[in-house]
């Protein structure tokens, strides 16, 4: 379906849904309500990781965000107050988790590999600053506070993923200053309380693909030129804080196709050109943007389609191993997201067969294999399950899907971040509904 009406579905399913609370927690799971294509989705065409367009880009799948919830395991990285940090020495990563102190010095920059390890279970903060109707607050979520980022943190999550929507509020290509400001103090407060922060340029109203204009899914130059100027000011912006914060170039706008087509070939060639012209952007910014970790955009952030090798890793100033690979991850779609039945499929409400299982390790294998192949660690940056309100899905198998997406990640040294909306997260002091806390408890 298109995806306004994505979009329109899953705010659709956020509003029917209770908010989350310390038992069943919000409808319309993570994904739910408005989960991956929660307000954002990303767009049609490009089927995803599974199913012809349910997975994990699928024709509904992702796009909103999907973050996760909590963190557990990974590396732990130095307390927060022990020199938590890499220094000198510089790898960032599984030495300095703690504080906006504890990561690599300026020119040391981050060891991605060590870095992913290090990031643990982690959560989004979706459609909020991602929203596209009122900055914040538009799509129904509370203001953030304090005392929800230090919640988060003492429950175990340990990244933080901040979906932001900055075009939209943007005036003539120049980021509003007060959002700005507001976005870094929120990600001071993530770090401040010892996690690992993520910023990025979000669906934004679809701006880099050229969503619904004549243009559609081609890369064009002034979309180049507002993408450079928008990594300029950010990169700028941030350019003391330390190398706990990465930037992610974009969600899942990488879905570009030759002449537009989104039936026909994928064009690898416009997303490589993109995410090289993110990181040769922000490394030109100086002091910490010259070596902190930088997440480049899969093609449509979908296992299949970026698993190719005409994708490209983007040639670094840095050096080796400072970048990480996005991914999102809604597989089986019509498990993680459907709550009507389409022409392609009915919602399930069960997971957690033999075959499913094997579908799911069979991906984070390739995925795995791709990683290793390319030298580029991954960031499971969406996961997630609706808790369905039409069909609504068995809380057994929510949580079995949930830690075992967790755990192929976690055996393959990547960061899952869980898509929230407020389903599986408080908003006011970051405890979780019980299907989460069910898979924190197993998983720490």
């Amino acid at each position: 379906m298109p995806s306004r009406m994505k979009r329109l579905a899953w705010i659709a399913l956020l509003l029917a849904a209770p908010a989350c609370g310390s038992s069943a927690g919000s409808g319309g799971g993570t994904g739910g309500a408005t989960a991956t294509g929660g307000a954002t989705a990303t767009g049609g065409a490009t089927a995803a990781t599974g199913g012809a367009t349910a997975a994990t880009g699928g024709a509904t799948a992702t796009g909103g965000s999907t973050g996760g919830a909590t963190s557990t395991g990974g590396a732990r990285g130095g307390a927060a107050g022990t020199a938590g940090v890499a220094g000198a020495s510089g790898a960032g990563g599984a030495d300095g988790a703690a504080g906006k102190g504890g990561s690599a010095g300026a020119s040391a920059g981050v060891n991605a590999t060590a870095l992913a390890a290090a990031m643990g279970f982690g959560a989004n903060i979706g459609n909020t600053f991602d929203n596209t109707t009122s900055w914040e607050t538009g799509w129904g979520e509370p203001m953030v506070t304090q005392s929800f980022i230090a919640g988060m943190a003492s429950h175990g999550i340990k990244t933080v993923r901040v979906p932001v929507a900055w075009n939209t509020y943007a005036v003539n290509g120049v980021i509003d200053s007060a959002k700005m400001d507001r976005i870094k103090q929120v990600v001071g407060w993530i770090l401040d309380a010892g996690m690992y922060a993520i910023v990025n340029i979000h669906w934004d109203g679809g701006w880099i693909d050229n969503e619904g204009n004549a243009n559609q899914y081609q890369l064009t130059s002034d979309v180049k030129t507002r993408f450079a100027s928008y990594w300029t000011q950010i990169a700028t912006a941030f350019t003391s804080v330390g190398n706990n914060l990465i930037f992610e170039g974009l969600n899942e706008e990488g879905k570009f196709y030759v002449d537009g087509n989104s039936s026909g070939t994928p064009d690898y060639a416009a997303l490589n050109t993109l995410n090289q012209l993110f990181v040769t952007t922000v490394r030109a910014q100086g002091g910490y943007n010259t070596g902190r970790g930088l997440l480049i955009a899969g093609f449509a952030t979908d296992i299949d389609l970026t698993c190719v090798d005409a994708f490209t890793v983007p040639t670094d100033p840095a050096g080796s191993n400072k970048l990480f690979l996005s991914i999102h991850y809604y597989t089986p779609y019509t498990f993680c997201g459907l709550d009507t039945v389409e022409s392609w499929g009915s919602p399930q409400t069960t997971w957690g067969t033999s075959a499913d299982q094997t579908q799911l390790q069979g991906y984070f294998t390739k995925l795995a294999n791709f990683s290793a192949q390319k030298q580029v660690p991954v960031i499971l940056g969406e996961f997630g399950v609706t808790k369905g309100m039409n069909y609504p899905r068995q809380s057994s198998s929510r949580i079995l899907w949930m830690e075992s997406v967790a755990k192929a990640c976690f055996s393959h040294g990547m960061a899952p971040v869980l898509w929230d909306t407020g389903t599986d997260v408080s908003r006011t002091v970051g405890s979780f509904d019980s299907d989460l806390q069910a898979v924190m408890n197993d998983l720490m």
